[in-house]
């Protein structure tokens, strides 16, 4: 039987094109709308707009919007989907599907560096190599991935690391998982053990900020507010912070304001290592949680899950603390 493959549209550099100045902007019309199904008589594509939108204009409603469209097309029984997506914010979408949609139904996101109507765009190369590894069998079970530049990728630890070239996209210490070729799509790694928690709306005012040398309290001291809901720290080295910003730490702690602590470093996670004043010892005991193995930006988005389907003080640490879950 001829799989049914799903794409949905939500704007970004792969649905613009340079305009006479040559800024890159959004079109009045997605150029993929033309695209012709190179898989013509072996894959069904069912293609809808949700919205075209650069991805800084993406907020965790529009994931939320993304992945009620998913699950209402699993229930139908689709066999796979696309989403193409700006890039800036693509890591982000993607592990939010990744934790609220169940891995038994492939999801494919990818984006373009390049605009349309650039010279070297590769726009329509990412869309397709990105419906043939949602079409392939070996998909299933693998989580949200990331298809760019011939390389797959779970959206778990994948991240942007250039803001032009078009090989971006890498997964630190790990590398993909897979690889796209002209007529087949290889898997070398299986996904680790994960669990889905869907949600069905989004908390706001959920904060990522970054450790730097002597910082300062203030910015603490302005998230001690009855609004907020959650803060994930970009710590020093292995999870460490300068110890002026203790004693406001502390006040949010006590207030139960859950406090996530990753490493801005760009390999290796966050651990509790050290044991001096502002050591991650010493923060582990004051109740902030430590999560193991993913950026700021990815651990935002898991507390946020977290606290939107309900969980709260241990199990909401539990849940953020483990990077497979």
């Amino acid at each position: 039987m001829m799989k049914t493959i799903l794409i949905l549209h939500t704007g970004g550099t792969i649905a613009m094109s340079q305009n006479n100045d040559g800024a890159v902007v959004p079109n009045s019309a997605n150029p993929l709308d033309t695209f012709t199904n190179p898989f013509q008589g072996k894959l069904k594509l069912i293609t809808e707009d949700l919205f075209n939108l650069p991805s800084p204009h993406i907020r965790p409603e529009e994931m939320l919007l993304i992945q009620k469209r998913i699950m209402k097309a699993a229930a139908a029984g689709i066999d796979g989907v696309v989403v193409t997506h700006g890039t800036d914010t693509l890591e982000e979408t993607a592990y939010f599907l990744d934790l609220t949609v169940p891995n038994d139904l492939p999801v494919v996101i990818t984006g373009a560096m390049r605009s349309a109507n650039e010279i070297g765009s590769d726009g329509l190369h990412n869309f397709q190599s990105a419906i043939q590894t949602a079409a392939s069998p070996q998909a299933k079970g693998k989580g949200v991935l990331v298809v760019m530049n011939d390389e797959i990728h779970t959206a778990r630890y994948v991240t942007k690391t250039h803001t032009t070239n078009v090989a971006t996209f890498r997964t630190p210490t790990f590398g993909p998982i897979g690889l796209v070729t002209k007529k087949s799509v290889h898997f070398f790694e299986k996904l680790l053990l994960q669990s889905c928690h869907p949600i069905d709306h989004v908390v706001k005012h959920v904060y990522l900020i970054k450790a730097y040398a002597g910082m300062d309290p203030e910015i603490l001291e302005m998230l001690n507010n009855p609004a907020t809901n959650g803060i994930v720290i970009e710590a020093l080295g292995a999870g460490n912070l300068p110890p002026a910003v203790l004693p406001a730490l502390k006040k949010l702690l006590i207030k139960k304001i859950p406090i996530v602590l990753v490493s801005r470093c760009f390999n290796g996670i966050a651990q509790e290592v050290y044991g001096y004043n502002g050591g991650g010892i010493q923060l582990s005991r004051l109740g902030v949680t430590f999560c193991h193995g993913l950026n700021g930006q990815k651990a935002r988005i898991k507390l946020l899950v977290g606290l939107s389907c309900g969980l709260k003080e241990q199990a909401l640490a539990d849940f953020v603390s483990d990077a497979v879950s």
